[in-house]
Order: C-alpha cells, then structure tokens, then sequence
C-alpha cells in the first residue's frame, strides 16, 4: 500500500505546477491533500477529480483557505468530514477515508506563526487533539494520520533549530505534546522507523534561498498506530521538482489495501 501526503499550499497552484502529472506516474493507493484553499464548486475541471481515484474534499468556509482532500483507488467505506469542533471543522482541518479496519486521515494543523492569537487557537488544538487520539487508540482501529502538523520534532528535523527554539513550528510545549504522542507506545512516526538521516526536510521557507540551500523543517508526517510499526517498507521525500513550499511525503506499507 503506498500512501502520499502533500500540502500543496493552493491545489490550483500546484496543478499548474505539474503536479497531477507526477501523481499519475506514482501508482498511489491513498493521497492526502492539505491547503487546498479552494471550494470544491472551483474545482469542476477534470484535473480534479484523477483518473482511478474516489475523490473527496472538506473545504473551510473561508475562499481560498486551508481546506483538506483524500484520493483513494478504492471507494472508502465511510467518509468523516471534521472532528466536530465547529471552530476547527470551519477551517476544513480533518479529513477521515475508512476502509475496512484502516482509517486514513488528510489532517492540517493550525499554524501559530502569524499571531499570538493563532498560536493559542494552536494549542487549543493539541489540547483537544490528545485525548481524541486517545480515542482512536482505544476504537481498535488502524489509523494512518497523513498531513501538515506544523511541527519539527526534534533537532534533526530542522536545519536551524538553535535559532527557532522560541518560534512557533518548534516551541518546547510543541515539541513536548510530540514527545508524549510518540512516547507512549501508541502513535509511531512512520518516516523514522526506515530513515533516520539528517537533513530530511518536507518545507522551505520562500525567504532568502532556504530551498537552495536546503534550510528546512520535516513537519509533514504519516503518523501510524503502533501496531503498523513493523510493516512500514519505504519512505521518500520528492525534490526533484516543485508543486509547493512543502515536498510530497511518500511511504509504503505492507498491508493490503482494500480492493
């Protein structure tokens, strides 16, 4: 099963940018699609809508913002549009695809950077969030959590962290709630289980040259449950061209998909 995840930061922008051409040629089973900022009555070209995919949107009520998708080969079982927050459900946040016992989720999480206010819309989210992973855990589900988290977990997952300790992306109460997700035998960070390099980012910033010269963060993740830990086979990030400030997120599992 191989699943991609990319915040295409405009899913118009990125057409234009090739991307559907790329995605066609990557025999993807699963993709999950973050920032498409566009109401889905926009998107009635073709292009939208992939040849062999089921293709489903949760936009935010405000054009040209945030907004979620999930492309799957297979018709999902149920789909689940938000986590019935209506605060967070009107930015177009969550996106869940079930299939069978598997759930696969688009998710985009808020970013604090621009505003004091928005970072504690943030942690509002991460304060919520837990205790509803906690109730993915319990369900007895598979979930594999596709998306931008928008934050660096650790060191290794941004080149300057030294100077980002006091911003937003790499905060230690943020950095803290990962510890604790990821430490509990619970949720596994499915790119670290086959790649442990350095230098693996997945988001540059547009400033200065930080995609020449790779000065970026890896804060888009596939997040699994902790029973999927052993079946993880493959991961890559695509540079090779450019649909997004951030780069798709590509990994394979040995666990069958749905027919």
């Amino acid at each position: 099963m191989r699943i991609i995840t990319l915040n295409v930061n405009g899913i118009r922008s990125a057409a234009r940018k090739g991307f559907f051409d790329w995605l066609a040629l990557q025999n993807a089973d699963v993709v999950c699609l973050q920032e498409t900022k566009a109401q889905e009555g926009q998107l009635e070209d073709a292009l939208f809508r992939p040849e062999g995919y089921q293709c489903h949107y949760f936009d935010a009520e405000k054009k040209g913002y945030s907004g979620v998708a999930v492309y799957a080969r297979t018709k999902p079982d149920a789909i689940i549009q938000g986590l019935g927050w209506p605060d967070m459900d009107e930015e177009g946040r969550y996106l869940e695809a079930r299939f069978g016992n598997l759930s696969v989720v688009s998710l985009y999480l808020p970013s604090g950077s621009s505003s004091e206010e928005r970072q504690a819309v943030k942690f509002s989210f991460l304060d919520r969030f837990a205790p509803f992973l906690d109730q993915c855990t319990q369900s007895g589900r598979d979930y594999i959590l596709c998306g931008d988290w928008n934050i660096a977990h650790k060191n290794i997952d941004l080149k300057n962290w030294r100077s980002n300790q006091k911003n937003s992306g790499f905060l230690p109460e943020e950095r803290a709630w990962v510890d604790s997700l990821l430490g509990s035998e619970r949720w596994i960070d499915a790119f670290r289980v086959v790649c442990q390099e350095a230098d693996q980012y997945t988001w540059w910033s547009n400033r200065g040259q930080a995609w020449a010269k790779n000065v970026g963060w890896r804060i888009d993740y596939q997040i699994v449950s902790y029973n999927l830990h052993t079946i993880i086979r493959a991961a890559s990030i695509y540079k090779d061209e450019r649909f997004s400030d951030h780069a798709p997120l590509t990994i394979d599992y040995d666990y069958p998909f749905p027919a």
